[in-house]
């Protein structure tokens, strides 16, 4: 078998959050495995995540993660080809422990290391659904993100628009604690939600004005305070109604920045990532009001922070020859450029 032919194998660690992941991929586009070690159950009593706790739970759990990956998919670390990993934007001292493995793991076996950046991975994992064509334009939504990015090419990333304040999901976990639900919340408002009606009608934030920014504070603070108001008068919201208010005011907002988006950047694709694109709300609202641009969602078990979708990025950054050297650090506020 000659070089051309020979199957390339990318091992991939991320671990910016939360989740401990480690997954491999074959070919740059098939994921052999990925290995998710969630720390939900340690910060569900917390109401989030204490970065302390989330840091040793990585120390913990990487280097099973990565015997685990390779045997499930098969194959030696002598067969790999390079090692990627989330650099940030992320907690610091998780980042820096999914870092030194990477590091320690490449350096070991002689392996190319590729850096890749957090939400490029979210955006990467619609290349498990199919290939992307250029360019495209991005939503990505998660805790710690909201914002539009162009894609102009495979590895070239602008944001055209961002949050001014909280990000979406972030919305959705403070009012969710609010109410008493269990974090994380955004699931469970969104079943709730589509059991109620929108009949507190609260604010949406920028969403007569020409920008593309988004804002969610007002938003939040408008369910709170409704919420804390009700409260000292003796008043039972009904929680259901209050879900379905909140969702379809955070809907609205994130529909219509996204259309001003593709009316100022016409693409023929919009890929829709991060933990919120699993919301069935936001699905639904996208299948319904975007007929004219090809959508592509990633499958619900990648929309998570997951090693699969560092894999797909960094499947990109390897083809572009982007590699770091062992002297790479961690980069907790790592952002896209701003499209100029």
């Amino acid at each position: 078998m000659n070089e051309e032919m020979k199957d390339r194998y990318i091992l991939a660690i991320e671990s910016s959050c939360d989740e401990t992941s480690v997954a491999i991929l074959k070919n740059d586009k098939e994921l052999l495995s990925n290995i998710i070690a969630s720390q939900v159950e340690s910060h569900k009593r917390f109401g989030g995540v204490v970065p302390e706790i989330a840091s040793r739970h990585h120390v913990e759990v990487v280097t099973t993660c990565i015997e685990e990956a390779l045997q499930e998919a098969g194959i030696e670390a002598e067969d790999l080809d390079a090692v990627g990993v989330t650099y940030g934007p992320g907690l610091v001292g998780a980042l820096l422990v999914g870092m030194a493995s990477a590091k320690a793991f490449a350096w070991a076996h002689g392996l190319p290391l590729i850096p890749v950046n957090h939400m490029a991975g979210h955006l990467m994992a619609a290349r498990a659904v199919k290939e992307l064509t250029y360019p495209l334009m991005a939503l990505l939504v998660s805790g710690g993100h909201t914002e539009l990015v162009y894609v102009a090419a495979p590895g070239d990333y602008k944001i055209i628009g961002e949050t001014r304040d909280d990000a979406v999901g972030e919305a959705y976990d403070k009012v969710g604690r609010l109410m008493g639900l269990t974090y994380p919340a955004g699931r469970e408002m969104d079943e709730l939600a589509h059991e109620g009606q929108d009949v507190y009608h609260f604010p949406r934030a920028m969403i007569k004005e020409d920008n593309l920014e988004f804002s969610f504070s007002g938003l939040k603070s408008a369910v709170i305070n409704l919420y804390h108001n009700a409260q000292q008068k003796g008043q039972e919201l009904d929680i259901v109604d209050l879900c379905a208010s909140f969702q379809t005011a955070v809907l609205d907002i994130l529909m219509v920045k996204t259309k001003k988006a593709l009316e100022k950047y016409p693409v023929g694709t919009l890929v829709v990532a991060g933990g919120v694109a699993a919301n069935q709300g936001l699905r639904e609202r996208l299948a319904v009001e975007m007929r004219d641009v090809d959508v592509i969602i990633p499958p619900l078990r990648l929309c998570g922070d997951n090693a699969g979708m560092i894999a797909l990025a960094a499947a990109i950054e390897f083809e572009r020859g982007n590699f770091a050297k062992l002297d790479l650090n961690a980069k907790p506020s790592l952002v896209f450029q701003e499209m100029e």
